[in-house]
Order: C-alpha cells, then structure tokens, then sequence
C-alpha cells in the first residue's frame, strides 16, 4: 500500500498552504515570526487607530512593531500595547511614546527617548504613551472657533458691502486718481530738475573749487601778516590820538588855548569884523589909501 496517496497529498499541500499563509499574513504585517526583541509595555488612554504591526520608529529610524493591544476592561481609560524593540536599543527612565497620524490617516509610534544619564528600563517595563494630535484632531478643535468667527464675518461683509456702494468711496478714488496724476507731473518735474542740476553741479563745483583756492590764498596771506608788530602800531597811533586829544583839551597849550579861551576867541571874531570893514572901505574909497602921480606929489 502507497503512503503518499492522493489524500496525503492533498493535506501535504493544504499544511504547507496553511503554513505559507501564516508566514505571510506575520511578514504582511511586519511582525516577526520568531521574534528575539525586548518586549515592553505602552500605556494610552486613547489608541486612536494603533493597531497590531504599526510601526515603532526612534528619530525617524524603525526600531521595532506593535505585537498586540490588550483593553483593559476594568480600567477602561487604560490600553496597554505591547511592542517588540530592537535588543540594540538602549531606554532610558524618561523615555515615552507618541502616537502620529500624518494626514492620509496611517498611524506610527514614535519613541521620544529620555537622557542618557537616568536609569536603564528593563524589558518588561512599562512606558508612558501619549496621543499627538493630527491635523484632523487639530481641525477638528477648530470647528468651535470657526463657528463663533462665522457670524462676525458676516457682519464684517455685510459692512463691506455697505462700504463699497457708499457714493463717497467712488468720490475718493476719482481724487485719488487725480491726485496720481498730479504726483507724476510732479515727479516728472522733479526729474527734469534733477538732470539740470547734473549738468550745472559740476560747474558750481569747479566755481566752488576757485572760491577755496582764493579763500586759502587769503588765509596763507592773512598768516604772513605780522600780527603782533601791526597791534603795537595800532597802540601807538591810538596814544598819539591821546595825546593829541589832552593837548587840545589843556588851556596851557597853544591849541588848547585857541580850542577853550573864550576871549581870544572874541577877540580873533572883532579883528576879522574890522579887516572885513577895512576890505569893504577899501574897495568902495581906494583913493583914500593909494595916493599916486605921475609928475609928482601936489598939496591939497
């Protein structure tokens, strides 16, 4: 009698099957099918779609998977997972974990490890996890605020609106449109003023240039001067000055005499009277003092 029949054959094929299909389903997965990782333990309140076989990730690198979540029914704020890590993989004491969601939905774990100088955790230990809120969550907490904000922006648009059909807007544009154009005659101007003045600066620099030359001309004469010897000339002159000044004031002095004798000044004024008489006489009697003959002197 054969041994492998069709039957055996048939359950040969099915238990290789069976086997295939398990390999498959734990690689699928990502969970390995004889595991020699650290097993360690993650609290959550909240595993917001972590499941079995998510990924563990340290600093961006995989480290290891989810085995399994357990619920616990007697605390129902708390569910544990359990992880498989790497051996290589050194956690500390103030190591904890995150759940990510990035926006298509696919859920990771993230280990943010604690400092190297506390305490190394055994396998077996339990750590601290954490709920990261996606961008979902995040606009899902937005909603509320959103919903205050809607009938303040309908306010604001119903103001707008009242605003812009306002006469006086369309008013200001048309001046702001006027006003435009005047500041580009006025840059224009501006331009064309700018471009004489850069044709006339160098002209008033080269006059400008004269006027310091001779202005150090001076300066380099004004230097030369003996300033000292000309003061002394200027004292001198001002005690001649002085002095004339107190000879014209003295009544001992000629000057001063003929300046302050109220007398001789009389005087001087009677004689010019009498001389000014004796011109007069003369002019109209000139016989009387010029006697003149020519074939000699006659008695009278």
């Amino acid at each position: 009698m054969k041994f492998f029949t069709k039957e055996v054959k048939i359950a040969i094929v099915a238990i290789l099957a069976i086997i295939v299909l398990f390999i498959g389903m734990h690689f699928l997965k990502g969970t390995p099918l004889f595991s020699s990782n650290d097993s360690y333990y993650i609290r959550f309140n909240n595993i917001s779609g972590l499941t079995a076989s998510s990924p563990i990730y340290a600093n961006g690198y995989r480290v290891g998977v989810v085995t399994s979540i357990d619920f616990d029914y007697s605390k129902p704020d708390c569910v544990v997972a359990i992880v498989d890590l790497d051996p290589k993989l050194q956690l500390h004491e103030g190591t904890h974990a995150e759940i990510v969601s990035d926006f298509l939905g696919n859920t990771k774990l993230e280990l943010r490890l604690g400092p190297a100088t506390g305490r190394l955790l055994a396998k077996g230990d339990t750590i601290e996890g954490i709920q990261q809120l996606g961008l979902m969550d995040k606009a899902a907490e937005m909603i509320p605020q959103v919903e205050q904000l809607l009938p303040k922006l309908d306010s604001i648009l119903v103001s707008l609106q009242t605003l812009v059909s306002d006469p006086a807007i369309a008013a200001t544009l048309h001046n702001t449109e006027a006003l435009t154009t005047s500041l580009n005659t006025t840059a224009r101007q501006l331009n064309q003023l700018t471009a004489q003045l850069n044709r006339e600066v160098p002209q008033m620099m080269t006059k400008a240039e004269g006027v310091l030359d001779n202005t150090q001309t001076l300066t380099g004469n004004l230097a030369q001067i003996d300033l000292q010897a000309t003061m002394q000339r200027v004292d001198q002159t001002l005690a001649n000055v002085q002095q004339l000044t107190a000879a014209l004031n003295s009544p001992h002095g000629t000057a001063g005499m003929l300046l302050n004798d109220a007398q001789l000044y009389e005087n001087i004024t009677n004689t010019m009277r009498d001389v000014d008489s004796l011109l007069l006489d003369f002019k109209q009697h000139p016989r009387r003092y010029i006697n003149f003959s020519v074939f000699g002197k006659k008695d009278k």
